[in-house]
């Protein structure tokens, strides 16, 4: 297939819902959208280890430019979690640092859980790509150097345990962006005191986009060789449709599109998505309440 000509390229923009197989890591799998759209300017929202799978959100075309906010939305996972030995990457990639008998009951397990839902302070693992004096956290931990992260707010919205087969549990975990899982199962094998880590993680969510409405990399690739893939590809303004939005006419669109600002007389304080009549994004814009205004604050066509 010949290369998209530029100026349909640049109109090309939204967002691709992929279930990412175990085995590849997120840049693979952008890699693939681009070599099989042709179009070089994607990338995804949130990375997801080569060990983990399931809802990898990649944007095309000037939807890329929504990746901090789509970055920033919660998520959801399914989480095994392997009692009785812990290991320096808090998952099975490690090396075993511990081992511990396990004698722990559903119900004692449930309570641990509650410990963590809502704001907690969480310290990254040491095998994170966390950067210190601006090296990668796991060059330095490889390097057997002793990594020190400070510990970060996130918030755990809820845990729910949805198996537990000594010494494994299937946890299902609504968190917010920046939740470290690795360390979530370090923390509770602590707090157990016999030790734990992570053996399987499956995304299950990131903001709107689900696991159910995911296509498979494999059935994607398929597409690329018919050339049938824009019927997976999903409007950028869909992206953010728990935002709130205002529709523009033609008139109005021109003038977001040159930076001008929109009167209403009335708006949310968050910002909004501003969409023309056929429901295409053009701006993420915020209201000025003194002005009675919306200030263009991102615009997606020029």
């Amino acid at each position: 297939m010949e290369e998209i000509t530029n100026p349909i390229k640049n109109t090309i923009s939204g967002v691709l819902n992929v279930d990412k197989p175990i085995g590849m890591t997120s840049h693979q799998v952008v890699q693939v959208i681009r070599n099989g759209t042709h179009i070089k300017r994607a990338g995804h929202t949130g990375t997801l280890d080569p060990r983990a799978s399931g809802v990898l959100v990649v944007l095309i075309g000037p939807a890329v430019r929504l990746s901090q906010y789509i970055s920033a939305e919660d998520k959801r996972y399914q989480a095994i979690i392997k009692f009785g030995e812990k290991t320096d990457t808090y998952d099975a990639e490690g090396k075993i640092t511990g081992t511990s008998k396990v004698d722990i009951t559903h119900d004692q397990l449930e309570e641990t859980l509650k410990q963590f839902v809502g704001e907690i302070k969480q310290v990254p693992p040491p095998y994170s790509a966390i950067k210190v004096k601006g090296k990668h956290a796991y060059d330095l931990a490889r390097k057997g150097e002793e990594v020190i992260l400070e510990p970060r707010l996130i918030k755990v919205h809820s845990l729910e345990l949805l198996e537990w087969n000594s010494p494994e549990a299937v946890v299902d975990i609504h968190c917010s962006s920046g939740t470290y899982v690795r360390s979530l199962a370090y923390d509770l094998g602590e707090v157990l005191g016999c030790g734990a880590y992570l053996t399987g993680l499956r995304r299950t969510k990131n903001g709107r986009f689900s696991l159910r409405e995911s296509i498979t990399l494999r059935k994607l690739t398929e597409a690329f060789e018919t050339n049938s893939w824009y019927q997976y590809l999903i409007p950028a303004a869909e992206a953010l449709s728990n935002w709130p939005s205002i529709t523009l006419s033609n008139k109005e669109v021109e003038s977001v599109k040159h930076g001008l600002r929109i009167p209403r007389e009335e708006g949310p304080e968050e910002l909004v998505r501003a969409i023309t009549e056929q429901g295409e994004l053009v701006a993420l814009m915020q209201f000025d309440p003194e002005t009675k205004e919306f200030q263009p604050r991102k615009v997606f066509f020029t």
